[in-house]
Order: structure tokens, then sequence, then C-alpha cells
């Protein structure tokens, strides 16, 4: 049970507090206050249950939340009422980030709060911008304008800095100083807690539902407990199954000749030219909304302009009369759009889910079969999962759900390997047992990977070559070799 502290310093207390889920392990905090004015980071591996903690913060009335869930939820309302694509004159941008800060009739007028707010998050021309066309980064912080312009008594973010490149993080991290100055109290829900810009006042670390650490932020040192699945030695990558067709080493899998992809007028990407070998690894880098998503849905078929450009993918142009399954069988995929598009169908076991990226489908609809199941198991023993097929997709936390989506795109050895910010809401057990199987995966030479990500840590040995957009530049990208290191 909760329940809130007498104290007048206390913004909310948990107090003998236990909750608990089918059949897993409780969560139990005795004894955990808040004080006003404080800034606290949970933390925990990804079976720890701190989403749960999370949650159960949505009843206070002074809290407002900005997660991994509320930018879904906002993805998953734009797509369900969105009828914009097709007006007169052109393509709408539908719904746009003005239209959700300033809903009403009085939208227009922005005080000088939040144009001092705006210019610190978000940047020049996005409040114009359609929701639908925004980045994941640039979601996120949309969202945590609507969350300050409330001026939230309690302000609690999830892994806020996560898929932002270094001006967002800096920009982020200088608003929350900034409420936190004001006296704002602040919780940050934080799978990772090195390399924060800040201190907080307080580290609450949970592990399998209970604390293992409650204190100053300074006296924590490493994870508490035993038995990470990342002290597990990594298993072999399982054999990949004959796919069908004759590969030939070098051969060109992908290829964008002067491409350009504009929406109302604003140019994403202009003038691309880029070419994909067999074997070969890259690092797609750049600002939030440079258009390094748009480039994967080039690639996947995705995005609609790709009808428009040359793009050619396993030799056969866009448009030459393939079919978008035909193509994706081939590839396999983990974005964030794709882990929206599953916590619709949540109720999916996770032999299912792994079995699913056999079929590129969201959610199982053909039969198991045993060859195919025992596949499924050994890519969940890769992932940790081992003898937890039964278990629901919507029973795992965000970051579990994650690791589990990638051993969905690995599973049939895709050919071209699509990774968008795949380390996405892991704890650093999670994400290191990750890259090192998307390192193995990568040196066999046999898949191919386009890997996102604005972690500098997250850069993988076989990724030889990089893609960076550079927008507003002419040209808007360059093509560097491994040698060469970040800006």
């Amino acid at each position: 049970m909760k329940k809130k502290a007498e104290n007048s310093g206390s913004l909310f207390h948990f107090l003998n507090f236990s909750c608990a889920c089918g059949e897993e392990e409780p969560l139990i905090i005795e004894d955990w206050a808040v004080m006003r004015g404080e800034t606290w980071v949970v933390s925990g591996d990804n079976d720890s249950r701190k989403e749960w903690v999370m949650e159960s913060m949505a009843s206070f009335p002074a809290a407002r939340i900005v997660s991994f869930a509320s930018a879904a939820r906002l993805i998953e309302y734009e797509r369900k009422n969105d009828d914009s694509d097709f007006v007169e004159g052109g393509v709408s941008a539908g719904r746009t980030a003005g239209d959700l800060l300033f809903p009403g009739p009085d939208a227009g007028g922005i005080s000088r709060e939040g144009e001092s707010l705006f210019n610190g998050l978000l940047p020049s021309g996005l409040l114009n911008r359609g929701i639908k066309y925004l980045s994941t980064g640039e979601t996120r912080r949309v969202l945590l304008c609507e969350a300050l312009l409330s001026r939230p008594e309690l302000l609690v973010l999830e892994d806020p800095f996560d898929g932002l490149d270094e001006a967002g993080q800096k920009a982020v991290c200088e608003t929350l100083r900034t409420y936190s100055a004001q006296g704002g109290t602040l919780i940050l829900f934080m799978d990772r807690v090195t390399g924060l810009p800040f201190t907080p006042s307080g580290l609450l670390y949970l592990r399998r539902g209970q604390v293992a650490y409650q204190g100053a932020f300074e006296g924590f040192t490493s994870h508490p407990g035993e038995g990470d699945p990342g002290e597990k030695p990594i298993l072999d990558v399982p054999d990949s199954a004959e796919r069908g067709h004759a590969e030939t080493p070098g051969e060109i899998l992908a290829e964008l000749r002067s491409v350009t992809v504009q929406w109302s007028g604003r140019k994403v990407i202009h003038n691309l030219s880029w070419t994909l070998r067999r074997g070969e690894n890259w690092l797609i880098r750049g600002p939030n909304g440079s258009g390094k998503t748009t480039f994967l849905e080039l690639i996947t078929g995705d995005n609609p302009q790709v009808y428009a450009n040359d793009v050619r993918i396993f030799g056969r142009p866009r448009g030459s009369g393939e079919t978008i399954w035909e193509l994706k069988e081939r590839m396999g995929i983990v974005s964030y759009r794709l882990h929206v598009e599953y916590r619709l169908v949540g109720d999916i076991d996770l032999e299912g889910v792994v079995l699913s990226g056999l079929h590129d489908s969201i959610g199982l609809y053909a039969p198991r079969g045993e060859e195919e199941r025992l596949r499924a198991a050994q890519w969940l023993a890769v992932g940790g999962f081992e003898g937890r097929e039964t278990q629901r997709f919507s029973d795992l936390s965000y970051g579990e759900q994650r690791s589990l989506l990638i051993l969905r795109a690995m599973v049939k050895h895709p050919e071209i390997l699509i990774l968008d910010e795949p380390c996405h809401g892991l704890d650093d057990v999670h994400r290191a047992l990750v890259l090192k199987t998307l390192q193995a995966v990568g040196s066999t030479g046999k898949t191919s990977m386009l890997h996102v990500t604005h972690d500098r840590d997250e850069m993988l040995p076989c990724e030889g070559k990089i893609l960076e957009f550079r927008p507003g530049e002419n040209p808007m990208y360059r093509i560097l070799d491994r040698e060469v290191e970040y800006d």
C-alpha cells in the first residue's frame, strides 16, 4: 500500500508498498520518501519492476509523466485519427507539434515563458511540423515541453536522454536544471546510471522487485547483486537456414541514386546517392530530425516517396512489380515504430514474438513447426530468455521487450539487418549482451547491418563505414570510413 508522508517537506512517501502482477515476484518498497525539490534516480536491471513504481505515480495528481509509453500512445493516437494525407493542393502536415502544445482557439498565443522553453528544447520550425513526421527524439522533446507548460509539482521522466543527439541532451539537461532550481521535484527512471550530466539527490536501485540500494547517489559504486545475464558466456549465434537464393560476396544489396525526400516543402533528404554491398556494416548517425529514420524507411519500403525516387533493393528497382513482403522476408528490422506496433498485440507469448520474425508479421498467425520452435528456443537462450517461452510480451519491461524484438529480427538471419536505436530502454547488462550478439552477427559476413545510434559507446567494431547526415549543409550527408572519428 502507498501512503503520503505527513511531513510537510515530503512530496510523497512509499511506505510498506507492495505490488504484484500474475505469477511474477512482487515489487516491495518498505520506506522511501521524496522531499520537495529533490532529484532522484530510480534504476535497476530490466527485470527490476521499476516501471511499476512509475505507473503507481500516475495516480499522484501533481505528477506529469513523460515515458516511452506516453510517446507510444501519442503515435498510436496520430495513426488512428490522422486522415490528412490526401488534401487539395498536396500532402497536409496533419496535427502539428504546435497544435498539441496549444490546443483550442487561443493556440496562437505563446507566453514569454513558453517561448523561452521552446527556444531551448525545440529546434527552429518544429512547432509547425506534423507530429507524424517527427523523429523519436523530437517527439519526446515535444512531450517534455507539454509537461513543463502545465507547471507540474512533480516531473517524472523515463530515460530522458535516450535517443537524443548531443544538442538535444544538452538542451534537456539545462531545462531540467532550471526546473530543479525553481523548486521542482524530479524523478528520473533510468536504465543506466552512468554518464549522467548532473548529480541527483539520491538513487533507488531495484533488483527483481527488491530494493538493492537506497541512498546518496555518490554512494552507489556498482550494480548490487549477482547472477546478471551479462555474466553468462555469450552463446554462439545459431546457424542460419538455407535462404533459397544465391549469395555473391560484394554484390549490391541496396542502392539509392540521387534520392530526395521532402514534406511540406522541407527537404529531409536531398540528392543522396549511396550503395550497400553484401558483407558491409554501416553506422548511420546525425542529429535528431536529420533523416536517419526516413532513410531506413526507404530501404524497407515503408516511406511512400520511395516510389518517386530511384531506389533499388536486391537488384530490383522499387515499383517494378515486387511486393513489400518479398523484400522484407530478406530483412530484419528493429525500430521504435515496430515496438509501438507490438505493444498493441501484447498478449502474444515470447516464442510467438520471435517466430513472427520468420513471417514478417505483427503477431503470429501461422502454425508453429518443431524446427521453427527449436530455432526460437536457441535465440531466446541467446537473449537470456531461456525457459520463458510462454510468458506474455506485455508482462516484460520496456527493455526486455526491446531485447526480444532484436531476437525477432535476427531469427531468420536476414541479409540486411536494420537497427534503429536498438538499445533504447536496455540496462547496462542487457545492452552489453545485445551489442556482443550484434557484433557476432555482423562479423559473419552473411548479414549486413544498418545501425542508427546517438551513443558513441554503441558503435561496433564490425561497422566499417559511416553514413552521416548533416542537415543545412550542401551536400546534406557524408560517407566516411571507420577511421574517421566523431567530431
